[in-house]
């Protein structure tokens, strides 16, 4: 459970509780957590982290006696999602103080106070500690040793081996000792618990078998076979935990990640698979290699043999999942032979060789002294050029294992309700694997199951780890043959109880916590495994995931036309007209578009499909019905091609134009990334289609790899320069045909905002279209052309609201300024900061000012490297505003993007104003000698007392600029 530091002290000062009790729990104590059932190394889903988690601190001492606090978050409950398998929320929890104290062995020195406290309350002089550490670890050795004899028959399946089972078998219970006193030594745990792992069990009897089959082709001898494949996995086992320990040394414990959870999840069943497969075998004394080896399971009395085996595993996986004691199942393991040998000696009245003809034991072998043991290497023997052929196996085991120990550490940190430094951790996993590889041992890691039974007793001790390496030596240097006096079916029901567990979780259970997609990968590389091998089949699975990421992002790409308009201050004319012409509902000359998602060659063709749909270039050129011939063999329903929608197929509601418009805009600010395919085959071809129809093609919002990418593949201009040319060639145009291909550009023009791509549409179709104000009678035009470039506030504001002369006049009451201040900026200087609180209110007077908003944050960073096939690109000339900004002062909060430019007569800040809140966004001015009216809370009380009438055209500025706003927002931007 969860304590913070002081309710360690208080426990440690005050309370005197006798090791095995539980504390009871203090009111400032998180609610302990459920656990995982306490069976071997069940891999449970990790917690899915929710807002309402709980944030607790604990302190953590480091090297030099100093505290560093550091604050975790505890999950209200355990909900089990797939997808947190991938993500593994426990990765690089560590602070810079706690690597300098990386891998500070607890025996030492300790870097924990819980650790150092608990030792001093769990003195080992008191007789009665001692007694509760030997049960504990003596409870922890029933569960581990016979799934141990199971692991030596995975490894060592090869008939070859057989000879040398008892042996092998305490060679890896050898190899367990050596893991647990590494994590004695090493883990940040007291209760730690590692041994010989199942998660590496597959890698480690492929290899046994590749060396065992080409070494028998070789006609080599038994001994040479034995020598060189105990010799390369146990360097195997080295190398993979120096691995261990580079990942997590240097933080990298994420990159285990980027193997994929369906794919583990298919190796982990096929564990179970094989685990059943191996526990049968030993049941029935009869190897079981091959698919096609069950046939050996329906011959003679072997089914018979297996079958309390089977039914002894069924028990103990209903145990392990339904119990909530966790005493039960090692109470049921020593339950199970107990009862064997009273059915045999009281019931039956055998003896053990009589026990022994019938299968049901093991046959006499001669004692194995330790001797014996060592006696199997024999460096002379060993055929080191076969390293080659178990490369790449080697591999895949590295991914595997530590994939599953970084699932381990994440288990018991979740039951614990701590944060875990997983890559220290990690690291720990790695050193215990180096020793147990230069001891000729195997892989394992943390067993979290008897991890965390530990932990629960409340007896958070070393000494345990101490007891059970105790009773692992005497397994290693008695000369007793556990295999000749145990039965055989107890000893394999442990090997299937793993079984049962994995298969059922990893092929039924899990179904319920992830994608169909997601579910057919399992089984995929499941089925994958068994037909080609564990190296081919793991690499199949990934296939299968990135062919269905592939096809998730492709549907995830998405584009839908939107409302917007630019906020440019136009007379009511040109108002009028932007709003019957440019913005008609059935035929506007400007159409918007939002892209979302990433666009790839994935996508890149249906999005091509979409778009032309929605700026009408797919459409009939009549909407005149055309008939067909008719035939004796259709219906009169296909006599025409106008074929209505039945009452059971309704069309899809549409925004797109009966015709073609005159601008289209696209809005790339949620387009993650793009690739060469798309901008040829999507927004190249795009654009060179627009243009024939007449209709200019613009792009807002692109991040700089995006306009790198346009660019380099001729969808835009190259150059800036060249751009602004045909920028300025088109508004200077005089064609007002809606249609004309002369007056549109084959490539897309490039904006940093919808707003400002807007305003040059509109502009340009205003001049284009020949709307002269001075031809009009209305008066408040020719107001609005004496006016436009005056920059005073009293003429912004006119123009804003379309004032009759009556009304201008009024307005110049702003001109004393005597209700407002003007602010000057250069390009990049913060006009506003967020988080500050707000004073005042700003109006554009000239020059421009941009924001960025939170939504762009997460869509993606504008810092974004180009690198092309050359190296390098320098990105210059394919810059974002936000560059602009960012160099104003450096700082870190910088908007990565920018979302909203305001150019002259923009009113922004007023909402934070009014709503007496903390600004929600930071604007930067974008051009040098920006002027802005700043208005303050002061003034606005003043011009309330002073001049009610002028006051209330100033709120009728606010409202009309707030409709602008609304009108201009999406789903996304509220």
């Amino acid at each position: 459970m969860m304590r913070d530091s002081a309710a360690v002290q208080d426990m440690d000062d005050e309370e005197q509780i006798h090791p095995g009790q539980r504390r009871p729990r203090s009111s400032s104590e998180s609610t302990p957590l459920l656990g995982a059932p306490s069976h071997l190394t069940r891999l449970e889903p990790l917690p899915s982290y929710t807002v309402a988690a709980a944030a607790a601190t604990t302190d953590m001492e480091n090297g030099d006696g100093t505290s560093n606090k550091k604050t975790f978050l505890v999950p209200p409950q355990r909900e089990q999602q797939a997808s947190n398998y991938s993500t593994l929320p426990f990765f690089s929890k560590s602070s810079s103080s706690e690597n300098s104290n990386f891998l500070k062995s607890p025996i030492m020195g300790r870097n924990m106070k819980r650790n150092s406290s608990k030792d001093e309350n769990n003195k080992s002089c008191h007789p009665g500690n001692v007694l509760v550490y030997l049960v504990y670890a003596l409870v922890n050795v029933i569960i581990a040793v016979p799934g141990l004899y199971g692991y030596a028959a995975v490894i060592f399946n090869h008939s070859v081996f057989q000879p040398h089972m008892n042996a092998l078998a305490k060679l890896v219970i050898f190899s367990s000792l050596v893991h647990q006193l590494g994590f004695l030594l090493f883990s940040s745990l007291d209760f730690a618990i590692g041994t010989v792992q199942d998660a590496g069990l597959i890698f480690l009897s492929s290899m046994s078998n590749v060396i065992a089959n080409r070494m028998l082709e070789d006609n080599e001898t038994d001994t040479a076979i034995v020598s060189t494949t105990l010799v390369l996995l146990s360097a195997g086992t080295a190398l993979l935990g120096l691995c261990l320990f580079a990942i997590g040394k240097f933080q990298l414990a994420n990159a285990v990640a980027y193997l994929p959870m369906p794919v583990i999840g298919g190796y982990l069943a096929f564990i179970g698979y094989f685990c059943i497969q191996a526990g049968v075998a030993l049941c029935i004394s009869t190897p079981l290699i091959s698919f096609f080896d069950w046939k050996y399971l329906f011959q003679g009395d072997n089914f018979l043999l297996a079958l309390p085996g089977l039914l002894a595993a069924l028990v103990l996986t209903l145990v392990s999942r339904l119990s909530k004691n966790d005493a039960i199942l090692p109470l049921c393991m020593v339950t199970i032979p107990a009862l064997f040998y009273l059915v045999i000696f009281g019931f039956l009245g055998w003896d053990m060789d009589q026990a022994r003809d019938a299968g049901w034991v093991g046959q006499v072998a001669p004692p194995t002294p330790i001797q014996d043991v060592v006696a199997l290497i024999d460096f002379s023997l060993v055929r080191w050029d076969l390293v080659g052929e178990i490369m790449w196996t080697w591999a895949g085991m590295v991914f595997v294992v530590s994939f599953a120990s970084c699932l381990d550490v994440a288990a018991i940190s979740m039951d614990m309700g701590e944060a875990l430094d997983t890559n220290r951790e990690l690291a720990t996993v790695g050193i215990c694997n180096f020793m147990s590889g230069l001891t000729f041992g195997f892989t394992g890691s943390y067993i979290f199951s008897q991890t965390i039974f530990t932990f629960r007793t409340g007896v958070h001790s070393r000494w345990i780890g101490t007891f059970i390496m105790a009773i692992y030596l005497y397994f290693v240097i008695s000369p007793m043959n556990l295999l000749q006096i145990s039965p055989l079916f107890f000893l394999g029901s442990t090997l299937i109880f793993i079984g049962y567990d994995l298969v059922f979780e990893w092929l039924y259970e899990i179904r319920l916590r992830i994608l169909w997609s997601e579910y057919a990968t399992i089984w995929g590389t499941f089925v994958a495994i068994q037909i080609v091998g564990v190296d081919a089949g793991i690499l199949i699975g990934v296939l299968f995931c990135i062919v269905e990421h592939v096809v998730a992002n492709a549907q995830a790409t998405s584009v839908h036309q939107v409302r917007k308009r630019s906020r440019a201050i136009w007379s009511k004319d040109e108002y009028q007209f932007l709003h019957d012409r440019a913005y008609n509902t059935t035929s506007p000359k400007i159409v918007t578009m939002e892209i979302v998602g990433p666009v790839f060659f994935g996508s890149s063709l249906s999005l091509l499909d979409r778009l032309r749909e929605e700026v009408a270039l797919t459409a009939n050129e009549s909407s005149e019905p055309k008939n067909v011939q008719a035939s004796p063999h259709t219906s009169s329903f296909l006599l025409t091609k106008d074929k209505r929608p039945s009452f059971f197929r309704q069309p899809p509601p549409s925004m797109a134009p009966t015709r073609p418009p005159k601008f289209c805009v696209l809005d790339l600010t949620q387009v993650s990334n793009m690739d060469a395919s798309a901008a040829r085959s999507c927004f190249l071809q795009f654009s060179k289609l627009c243009q024939k129809k007449g209709m200019t093609v613009c792009a807002t919002g692109a991040t700089p790899r995006i306009e790198w990418m346009l660019r380099s593949h001729e969808a835009a201009y190259e150059t800036r320069e060249e751009e602004e040319k045909v920028k300025a060639t088109l508004q200077a145009s005089n064609n007002n045909s809606s249609l004309s291909a002369e007056s549109a550009t084959d490539k897309m023009l490039l904006f940093f905002t919808v707003q400002e791509a807007l305003e040059f549409c509109e502009a340009t179709l205003i001049h284009q279209f020949h709307i002269n104000p001075n031809k009009s009678s209305d008066p408040s035009l020719l107001l609005a052309v004496e006016i436009e470039n005056d920059g005073k506030l009293s003429s912004v504001f006119a123009k804003f609201l379309g004032s009759l002369p009556e009304e201008a006049e009024q307005l110049k009451g702003f001109d004393t300024q005597r209700y407002h201040d003007e602010v000057e900026f250069n390009a990049g200087e913060k006009v506003v900061s967020k988080e500050s609180r707000p004073e005042s209110l700003y109006v554009v007077l000239s020059g421009a000012v941009a924001s960025g908003v939170v939504r762009s944050q997460r869509v993606y960073k504008h810092k974004q490297r180009i690198v092309s096939g050359a190296g390098l690109v320098e990105n210059s000339s394919f810059s974002n505003l936000v560059d602009i900004c960012a160099g104003g002062d450096g700082t870190q909060d910088s908007p990565p993007v920018i979302a909203t430019l305001w150019p002259v007569g923009g009113v922004f800040g007023y909402s934070d104003l009014l709503l007496d809140r903390p600004r929600t966004f930071t604007a930067f001015a974008t051009k040098n000698e920006t002027k802005v009216a700043r208005i303050t809370r002061s003034n606005l009380n003043l011009l309330q007392q002073e001049d009610p009438a002028l006051n209330a055209l100033l709120h009728r500025v606010l409202l009309k600029a707030s409709v602008f706003d609304l009108a201009n927002c999406t789903c996304d931007d509220v």
